[in-house]
C-alpha cells in the first residue's frame, strides 16, 4: 500500500487540517505502543469505552509519527501534524478499508459461524496456497478493527483472499461485508458463543448471514435450524451426514486417530482420511473439502492434502527459558502479518533488555523473496532486535539484509551447534512455520520443571480490566494490585500488561514485591501497602511509594526522608473507617495534621481506606457509614493541610455496588483475575487461570482394594485409578480430596479418590477413555475456582494464592 495522504481525505469525507500534503502513507496503525510506528504511519485515534487514543497524539508525535485521524486536535499537538479531522475514527477506519478493498478484484472466501472461523481459515491457507497467492487474516482478526486491518495487507500481487469475520451483537456485520466484500461464503459452525448479544438464535442467524449478501456461492452445512433464512437468490453448496437431498452426503468412521470421509458428490464416491476425531475438528475440515471442492480440485490432490492437515495453534504464550531467559512461543506459524504481530507482543512482555528472534523461512504470498526480506529486516530494525538466528535455506541466502545475524540451513543443523550457542538473561522469540518444527527448539530453551503449569491468559486479564474500566467515570484512575504474585498468577508479566495498558498504579503489599517489578523494568508508580519500617530505605532507593498508617511509621519515614534530604517524596496516607486492621483511626488525625504540616520532606500523594464490606450487601448501612467517615476525615487532612491528593475507598466489590464513591481513584484486586461475589457480574468476566497437569499412571485395582495413605478409598468394584503429579506442595488443599473434588479428563469428572499426597493426587477414571500421558484440567472453567472456594468454605483469593512457586506459570494470547 502506498497513498498520498491528501487522497485519503475524500475516502473518508473528512476535513484537513495539515501543513505537508505530500506525505505518502504506507502503513495504517491503531496502538501507539508498536514500534513499527514511523514517518509514513497513518494512526487512526480511536475512542473506545475505556480507552481515547487521541491522549497518545503527542507520545507519537515525539517518536516520529506524523499523521493522524482524529474526532478532535488536541491543542498541545496544533499545527505540529497531519491531521484527517472525522467525526468517528473507527467508521472512517472501516471506510478506508471499504475503499481499499474495492481496487482488488480476486476472489475472496468470507468466513463467518460461531465456532472453527479461524481453523478454517488457517487449513484453507494452507490447502489453497501451492496453487495461489493468499491475503488472510493473521491469528483471530475478526473484529470490527481486525477486519480492516486484515484487508488493508493486500497487494497488487494477490489473487486470492481469505478473511474471518466475528460478531458480537446484531448491525456488526453489514459494516464487515462492505470491507471483505466476499465472493464466496462459508458458514461454519453456529453454537452458543455471544449468545448474550443476541435475542434468540434466529436473531444469531440471520446477522451473521449478512456477510453473504453479495455473494456467487455460499457453503454451509444443511440443517433445518439454518435452511428457512437462506436467501433464496443466493447459490449454495450444501453438505451433510443426515440429509441426502444435500450437495454433499459425507458418512464417517474412525480409524485409530484418524477419521475416513465416505464422500458422495455428483453422483461419484470416493474416500478421503483426516488426521483427527474429534467432531468439531471434523466438521471444520469438511468445511474446507467443500471450497476444494467448489474450486474443482481433483480426487487425489484433496486426498493427499486433507490428509496432511495439522492441529492449528492459536495462542502466542510465554515460558521460564533456561539461564534466566524468558521465551515467546510462537512456533506454528511464519508469515509477515503475524511476524509484525508477535514483535508487538515481544515489546509488551519483554523481560531483558536484549531480545533474540529466531525465525524460520517466512511463507508470504504476494512479494518476491528480495521484497519480503527486505520488509523482514526493516521490521526487525524498528523493533531493535539485537540477535536473529535465521533457521532455513532462504532466509540464509538473505543473510546479508539483517544485522548481527547467524544462520542455520535447517532445524537439525540448529541443534547440532546448540551448544556453541550462548543463551542468558534475554527475551527470545521463537517464530516458526509448522514445517520446521521449532517445538523441538522450544523443548531446547525451556526451563525444565515439572509437568503440572498455571496457564494464564492475557486477553482474558485485558478482558477483565476493560470490564471493570467500563464501569468507571472518565476521570477516575485505576490501581491494580498484583501482590502475592499476581493473586499467584505471576507477579511481573501481568504488571508489564498492565503498563501495557497504562494504568495509574500498581499495588503490592511487601517492598520486595515492588523491588523486584522495580528490577524488571516497571515504570509505572508502585504503592507498598503494609510496608515495615525497616524496608523504608529500600522503597527509597527503589522508587516505591510506601502506604502510611501509624504515627510511628510515620516518624520512623520522615526520620529516613530527612537524613536523605528528600524533597516532597511520594506516601499515602490510610485511614480506618471500619475495617480496624491498619490506618489512622479518627482520634489520631490531629497529631497526624501536626506532623504532616509545613512538612516539604513528604508529600501525601493519595489518601485511601479499605471497605470491610463492600461485597455483601446486607451490611450496606455499614459500607455507607465508612464512606461517610472516610470523606469527613479525608476532607479534614484535605483543608487542614492545603492539599490536592488522590482519594480512593473502593476495592473490586466496590466498584460495581458503590459507583458513588468512587472519588479519584479505585483499586481493582481478584476482580482482575476473572473473579466475582456477584453471580451475575461473574457471567461478564471471563477465567484467566487455568491449572494443568497430566497422567503419570493407570492402573486398575479389584473390589477391596485402597487407594492412598491410611486406606482412605476403598474399592467396592474393579476400578481404574489413574495418579496425577501435583499435591499439596503445589496449594492443593488436602479437604479437596477422598471424594469431596474433582478434575477433569477428556471433558469428564474425575472424582479424586484417598488422600491428597504431598506431591501426587490420585482420581477415579472408570468409563473415561483416557490413557498416560493425557491432559489433566484441575481448576479452569471447571471447576472453577469460585466452586471449589464454596465446596471448601474458603474464599476464592485463597486458592489462587496457594499455587506454589514450583508450579510453572505459563502466559499466552489468543
Amino acid at each position: 500500500m502506498s497513498l498520498n495522504i491528501q487522497n485519503i481525505v475524500p475516502i473518508l469525507h473528512a476535513k484537513w487540517f495539515g501543513n505537508s500534503d505530500a506525505m505518502t502513507i504506507d502503513h495504517i496503525s491503531i496502538d501507539s505502543r508498536s514500534m513499527q510506528n514511523g514517518l509514513t504511519t497513518l494512526f487512526f485515534a480511536l475512542v473506545g469505552p475505556n480507552n481515547d487514543a487521541h491522549i497518545y497524539i503527542e507520545e507519537l508525535i515525539q517518536k516520529g509519527v506524523r499523521n493522524f485521524v482524529v474526532t478532535h486536535i488536541p491543542k498541545k499537538v496544533e499545527g505540529k501534524a497531519n491531521f484527517i479531522l472525522v467525526e468517528n475514527t473507527l467508521d472512517a477506519l472501516q471506510k478506508f478499508a471499504a475503499y481499499y478493498r474495492n481496487l482488488f478484484h480476486f476472489p475472496v472466501i468470507g468466513i463467518t459461524g460461531s465456532n472453527g472461523k479461524t481453523i478454517v481459515k488457517e487449513w484453507l491457507n494452507f490447502l489453497l496456497s501451492p496453487d495461489y497467492h493468499i491475503i488472510r487474516s493473521p491469528k483471530s482478526y475478526n473484529s470490527q478493527v481486525g477486519v480492516p486491518l486484515s484487508v488493508i495487507s493486500i497487494n497488487e500481487k494477490h489473487n486470492l483472499g481469505i478473511f474471518e469475520a466475528g460478531i458480537s451483537t446484531v448491525n456488526e456485520m453489514e459494516k464487515l461485508e462492505k470491507i471483505i466484500k466476499p465472493t464466496l461464503g462459508v458458514l461454519t459452525n453456529v453454537g452458543s458463543a455471544h449468545d448474550e448479544g443476541f435475542a434468540d438464535f434466529d436473531e444469531k442467524i440471520k446477522a451473521k448471514l449478512k456477510l453473504f449478501i453479495d455473494v456467487k456461492v455460499l457453503i454451509y452445512n444443511k440443517n433445518k435450524k439454518v435452511d428457512p433464512f437462506i436467501n433464496p437468490n443466493i447459490k449454495t453448496f450444501s453438505w451433510s451426514f443426515t440429509d441426502k437431498s444435500a450437495d454433499v452426503f459425507i458418512t464417517k468412521k474412525s480409524n485409530a486417530d484418524k477419521t475416513a470421509l465416505q464422500i458422495r458428490y455428483q453422483s461419484n464416491d470416493f474416500e478421503i482420511e483426516i488426521p483427527f476425531q474429534d467432531e468439531a475438528s471434523t466438521e471444520n475440515a469438511i468445511s474446507c473439502l467443500m471450497v476444494l471442492l467448489h474450486f474443482d480440485y481433483d480426487k487425489k490432490t484433496i486426498q493427499e492434502r486433507m490428509a496432511q492437515l495439522y492441529p492449528v495453534e492459536m495462542r502466542l504464550k510465554v515460558k521460564n527459558g533456561i539461564h534466566n531467559s524468558t521465551l515467546i512461543d510462537d512456533s506454528y506459524s511464519s508469515d509477515f502479518q503475524s511476524l509484525k504481530i508477535a514483535l508487538d507482543f515481544l515489546e509488551s512482555q519483554k523481560q531483558h533488555k536484549k531480545k533474540t528472534l529466531i525465525l524460520s523461512d517466512i511463507f508470504q504470498s504476494g512479494w518476491s523473496n528480495e521484497e519480503l526480506y527486505t520488509k523482514v529486516s526493516q521490521l526487525v530494525l524498528s523493533n531493535k532486535i539485537n540477535r536473529i538466528i535465521g533457521i532455513g535455506e532462504t532466509i540464509s541466502a538473505f543473510k546479508d539484509k539483517f544485522s548481527n545475524c547467524i544462520t542455520f540451513k535447517n532445524t537439525e543443523a540448529f541443534i547440532a551447534g546448540f551448544d556453541s550457542l550462548s543463551f542468558g538473561n534475554e527475551t527470545i522469540l521463537i517464530k516458526g512455520a509448522r514445517t520446521f518444527e521449532f517445538e523441538k527448539i522450544v523443548v531446547l530453551l525451556e526451563e525444565k520443571t515439572h509437568e503440572t503449569v498455571l496457564e494464564i491468559n492475557l486477553n482474558a486479564i485485558s478482558h477483565n480490566l476493560n470490564f471493570y474500566k467500563s464501569k468507571l467515570k472518565p476521570n477516575t484512575k485505576l490501581m491494580v494490585m498484583v501482590k502475592a504474585f499476581g493473586y499467584g498468577s505471576g507477579g511481573f508479566e501481568i504488571a508489564k500488561l498492565l503498563s501495557h495498558h497504562k494504568v495509574d498504579y500498581l499495588g503490592v503489599a511487601f517492598a520486595d514485591e515492588g523491588i523486584s517489578l522495580k528490577n524488571a523494568g516497571i515504570d509505572l508508580p508502585i504503592m507498598v501497602l503494609n510496608p515495615e519500617n525497616t524496608s523504608f530505605s529500600a522503597i527509597i532507593q527503589h522508587h516505591l511509594e510506601p502506604e502510611i498508617y501509624s504515627l510511628k511509621g510515620l516518624k520512623a519515614f520522615l526520620k529516613i526522608a530527612e537524613q536523605k534530604q528528600l524533597q516532597h517524596y511520594p506516601i499515602h496516607i490510610k485511614l480506618d473507617t471500619g475495617m480496624h486492621r491498619l490506618g489512622f483511626e479518627a482520634n489520631t488525625i490531629e497529631e497526624l495534621i501536626a506532623a504532616l504540616k509545613e512538612n516539604q520532606t513528604v508529600e501525601v500523594k493519595s489518601i485511601l481506606s479499605h471497605m470491610a464490606t463492600s461485597d455483601d450487601l446486607e451490611h450496606t448501612d455499614f459500607a455507607h457509614a465508612q464512606i461517610d467517615l472516610f470523606e469527613k476525615l479525608s476532607s479534614k487532612l484535605i483543608d487542614e493541610l492545603h492539599i490536592n491528593p488522590i482519594r480512593h475507598i473502593l476495592n473490586t466489590s466496590g466498584i460495581s455496588n458503590f459507583p458513588q464513591a468512587q472519588y479519584d481513584m479505585v483499586r481493582l484486586g481478584i476482580g482482575l483475575y476473572g473473579v466475582s461475589n456477584d453471580p451475575e457480574e461473574q457471567k461478564y468476566l471471563e477465567n484467566v487461570g487455568t491449572l494443568k497437569s497430566i497422567i503419570s499412571q493407570i492402573r486398575t485395582i479389584q473390589t477391596g482394594e485402597s487407594v492412598g495413605y491410611g486406606r482412605r478409598f476403598s474399592a467396592t468394584k474393579e476400578t481404574k485409578i489413574a495418579t496425577i503429579p501435583i499435591g499439596y506442595a503445589d496449594g492443593i488443599s488436602r479437604h479437596w480430596g477422598n471424594g469431596i473434588g474433582y478434575v477433569m479428563i477428556q471433558n469428564q469428572e474425575a472424582t479424586i479418590v484417598g488422600s491428597i499426597c504431598m506431591d501426587m493426587l490420585m482420581v477415579d477414571i472408570t468409563g473415561i477413555n483416557c490413557k498416560e500421558g493425557d491432559e489433566v484440567i484441575i481448576f479452569g472453567k471447571n471447576p472453577s475456582v469460585s466452586f471449589i472456594a464454596d465446596k471448601l468454605q474458603t474464599i476464592p483469593y485463597e486458592i489462587l494464592t496457594s499455587i506454589s512457586q514450583r508450579v510453572k506459570r505459563v502466559f499466552y494470547r489468543e
